[in-house]
């Protein structure tokens, strides 16, 4: 995901903007001059869901099209470089 999406993307249960971003994993596209998120997480302080980003793709679906097994997962994963604001209380569900 381009970093500069972010000024595009809001929640998509509530609508709410700005989402917080949390980069785990970047890398410089030097042919458009931007980072690239690579993994990471963007996270609605409105309703506290979080959207993985994984392989450069904001999941962004709302909580009845979300693969519950793989949101944990993701979370168990990065636990260690997501704050505990995603991983023990955010939602639809939480480590």
């Amino acid at each position: 995901m381009r970093r500069s999406m972010l000024d595009i993307l809001a929640c998509p249960i509530d609508k709410y903007y700005p989402l917080e971003l949390f980069e785990i994993d970047t890398t410089e596209d030097t042919t458009i001059n931007e980072t690239v998120i690579k993994e990471g997480v963007l996270f609605c302080t409105q309703c506290s869901r979080f959207y993985p980003i994984t392989e450069e793709i904001p999941v962004m679906l709302p909580d009845e099209l979300r693969e519950k097994e793989k949101d944990i997962e993701f979370l168990q994963k990065w636990q260690e470089k997501i704050p505990n604001k995603i991983t023990k209380n955010g939602n639809p569900w939480h480590l």
